[in-house]
């Protein structure tokens, strides 16, 4: 009897610590953001986000020499970007700072960096 496969959903978070694995070997000035609000144990409920936190940050940040900026949306495979990550990604470019919905650190290299 022949058994069935079924696809493997690769993880968002094992994409985002490939990339960041990548960028550190590369030397770039790097920081991966969560912008999930945390959870508070004893009371049992999400914090607030902080007076100014910005929805739709995007997964990595990177700065290079000048100061000039580069955000990496990680998504896997069928994964969108949210309403407030495409807003986010409309301000970036906006004020000219680079802004990628990346897959897997194949794009990243791809892109350049």
């Amino acid at each position: 009897m022949q058994m069935k496969s079924f696809p493997v959903k690769e993880k968002e978070s094992d994409i985002q610590t490939t990339i960041c694995e990548y960028l550190a070997l590369r030397g770039y000035f790097f920081w991966r953001s969560n912008n999930v609000p945390a959870f508070d144990v004893k009371r049992a409920v999400f914090r607030a986000f902080p007076k100014f936190a910005i929805k739709g940050l995007p997964d990595i940040q990177i700065v290079s020499k000048g100061g000039f900026c580069t955000f990496l949306e990680v998504k896997r495979k069928g994964g969108y970007q949210s309403p407030e990550q495409k807003e986010f990604q409309k301000k970036c470019e906006k004020v000219g700072a680079r802004y990628f919905v990346v897959r897997s650190v194949d794009e990243v290299i791809k892109l350049g960096l």
